[in-house]
């Protein structure tokens, strides 16, 4: 994407649900709000996330994901041929039970999950560029109870050429950025190659950049699977994707030395935010963990991100976090360009430099 600086910041996707919203999405769907009121406080969460993204000076931002109950439903639900049985919640973040009992049927007319709609509302709030995500077809493929496909491998292809479709109303409202989320995928490293078939499937044809974000979940801010990132090589190196988001932060750096022994050459998207603790890094810190990687990765071909969408945190914490992920970056884009002055309070003054831990990625650092 044109005009951005070096080593531009960005957010994974997700953003904050503020306990208003918690509460009024749950009356939703215990049937005491109707939709239209709901899709009114929507957009007010989506003007606010806007906001906090842009006056953190994040480069790249995102719609916060506020329209979205959980990282699968907002999809499933819309999905031509996808069964839901019961449609109330006992609260909101709940995941429906869901089934299909015949092939789903291919796309065919306009895009049925409306996401470019969701594109083009963002994109009136904010003069930034935008980066807009969605759940990926394999991690889709993983709630729904298949009674349909003798190979659950073909339910993955179904899904993946109705995301498809999405991806190409996107692009056509004017959406640059795209990215793919895959949380479930480290938890079946087997199928790694289905996944990569999937993602080229809903990447054909669409002329955006596109970024590949794998984890290992973050539900209610706790881990799903352990492990490292060598299982997805070399497979994802067949991936039609421009980046790979990556979360290292809570990890720690082992796995950097394993993106570069495997020869990715293309964008790599590092986590700098560890997502599932409330302490906030100070700007020394991130700018530790952004050094280090640069060890491995040049700077034309890092962006600065956290480890996972942010949604399980406060917005205090949040914003905080952001804060410190910016004035960190500032720090070493300064350092890149000759500048030996570094002073991360003129960079943020409000970050509190008592959260400061001795580590980089992992060492040190809180888990």
């Amino acid at each position: 994407m044109d005009g951005l600086p070096l080593l531009p910041t960005t957010v994974v996707g997700s953003y904050p649900v503020p306990e208003w919203m918690e509460r009024l999405k749950t009356e939703y769907f215990r049937g005491k709000m109707s939709h239209a009121q709901l899709q009114d406080v929507h957009e007010m969460a989506i003007k606010a996330a806007l906001r906090d993204q842009e006056l953190a000076r994040i480069d790249i931002v995102s719609d916060g994901e506020l329209r979205r109950d959980n990282d699968l439903d907002y999809f499933l639900a819309r999905m031509p041929g996808i069964e839901i049985a019961h449609t109330a919640k006992d609260f909101y973040f709940d995941y429906f039970d869901t089934r299909v009992n015949a092939p789903l049927p291919a796309p065919d007319g306009p895009a049925p999950l409306g996401l470019a709609d969701d594109f083009a509302f963002t994109d009136s709030q904010t003069d930034r560029p935008i980066k807009f995500s969605f759940t990926g077809p394999f991690s889709l493929s993983r709630r729904v109870r298949d009674e349909a496909y003798a190979d659950r491998r073909d339910l993955v292809l179904a899904i993946a050429r109705i995301l498809n479709a999405e991806a190409h109303a996107l692009a056509a409202r004017g959406a640059r950025l795209l990215q793919i989320d895959e949380p479930f995928l480290a938890g079946y490293p087997n199928e790694l190659g289905t996944a990569v078939e999937a993602i080229n499937i809903v990447t054909a044809g669409v002329d955006v950049t596109w970024g590949l974000h794998v984890c290992y979940g973050n539900r209610y801010a706790r881990p799903s699977w352990e492990g490292h990132y060598d299982f997805l090589f070399p497979a994802v190196l067949d991936a039609a994707v421009d980046q790979l988001v990556l979360e290292f932060a809570r990890k720690g750096h082992d796995d950097l030395p394993v993106v570069e022994k495997h020869g990715w050459d293309r964008v790599l998207g590092v986590g700098v935010v560890d997502v599932k603790t409330d302490q906030i890094e100070t700007p020394a810190l991130i700018a530790s963990r952004i050094r280090l990687a640069l060890e491995f990765v040049p700077a034309d071909r890092l962006v600065v991100n956290p480890d996972c969408g942010l949604r399980n945190l406060t917005g205090a914490v949040a914003r905080a976090k952001l804060a410190a992920m910016v004035a960190g970056t500032a720090q070493v884009r300064r350092s890149l360009a000759g500048d030996s002055v570094e002073n991360p309070a003129v960079e943020n003054p409000a970050v509190d430099d008592a959260a400061h831990d001795k580590g980089a990625f992992g060492e040190g650092a809180p888990r």
